[in-house]
């Protein structure tokens, strides 16, 4: 849950079934209900039917926390990928050392963290370039490359098409935060 419509569709469907909030950010909701009129297994039903999952284990909650704090740092933070390295935001953030945070995600996730920062990095790129605002040179520098020959090399990597095919591409397929890697949203309870 880290998009602004899922916020609001969990808003919406807690109003709807009179399940009062008491606090909502991305990717965790604190909720309080009458259990006269609700259980907590109903809430987690309601939630499911909706497509959110709820994650009750601490690993899995930190995990969470990972992928919301990448997404925050990629997707949301105007050029901040070119300032702080992904591994001091992510010890900043969450208060653990990047090697435990690498190693927790690794465990649940079956990928590594750096695979799952490429990834987005990746996606963001795409998105940049469908724009047509920025130059390839100010989008490697905005997304923290090195160098263009860098960004250009990892690109092909993941997509297989160089960003040269992709911009000659009329409709190339970007793919939505959910589905860049499966569980990416959670809801947190």
């Amino acid at each position: 849950m880290f998009c602004d419509s899922c916020i609001k569709s969990i808003k919406y469907l807690f109003s709807f079934n009179q399940i009062k909030i008491q606090k909502i950010i991305p990717g965790e909701v604190t909720v309080l209900f009458d259990l006269e009129l609700h259980t907590e297994s109903q809430i987690e039903e309601i939630l499911s039917i909706n497509g959110f999952k709820v994650i009750k284990n601490n690993e899995e909650i930190l995990v969470e926390q990972i992928k919301i704090a990448i997404i925050e740092l990629i997707h949301k933070s105007n050029n901040m990928n070119s300032i702080i390295r992904n591994s001091d935001y992510l010890v900043e953030k969450l208060g653990y050392s990047y090697q435990y945070l690498s190693n927790i995600f690794s465990k649940k996730e079956n990928r590594t963290l750096e695979q799952f920062i490429i990834l987005h990095r990746i996606e963001k790129v795409k998105e940049l370039i469908s724009y047509k605002e920025l130059t390839l040179s100010e989008i490697a520098f905005k997304m923290g490359y090195s160098s263009v020959q860098y960004l250009s090399t990892q690109f092909k990597n993941i997509t297989g098409l160089s960003v040269n095919q992709l911009k000659k591409t009329e409709n190339f397929n970007r793919i939505s935060l959910n589905e860049i890697y499966p569980k990416l949203f959670s809801l947190l309870i």
